[in-house]
């Protein structure tokens, strides 16, 4: 069976590797970036299963990354996993806005990322 594909879109290093590490060690083939516009040509190169996407981000922001994911018709289908440290009910709404399939927010449990990924990827989000 092939290996789902997750994109992570995060700017700061070091969660960048921890949540690289965690989802390949569940086996995941995982690819990151740390801006919004790698992220997008990172989208159309490596064509991820699942985006796990941070909302404040050098360049264009998580926001417009997920609004352009849900407008260009080759990537609407894709989940999309919001984990930010924007916590309000304002930016739970601008995510689902946006048409992000999850908001979880930041400092995060790593089951509760797994759990997320997992079933975003097992429904088609």
């Amino acid at each position: 069976m092939k290996r789902k594909k997750i994109l992570i879109v995060e700017d700061e290093t070091h969660l960048l590797k921890l949540e690289t590490v965690l989802l390949a060690a569940k086996g995941y083939q995982v690819m990151g970036v740390g801006d919004g516009l790698e992220a997008l040509g990172a989208i159309k190169e490596f064509r991820p299963d699942l985006v796990l996407l941070d909302i404040m981000l050098p360049g264009i922001d998580g926001f417009e990354v997920c609004r352009r994911i849900r407008g260009d018709s080759e990537t609407r289908a894709i989940p999309v996993v919001m984990l930010t440290a924007k916590g309000s009910s304002a930016d739970f709404c601008r995510g689902k806005e946006a048409g992000a399939d999850r908001y979880l927010t930041k400092p995060f449990k790593t089951s509760a990322v797994v759990e997320a990924v997992q079933n975003c990827l097992a429904v088609g989000a």
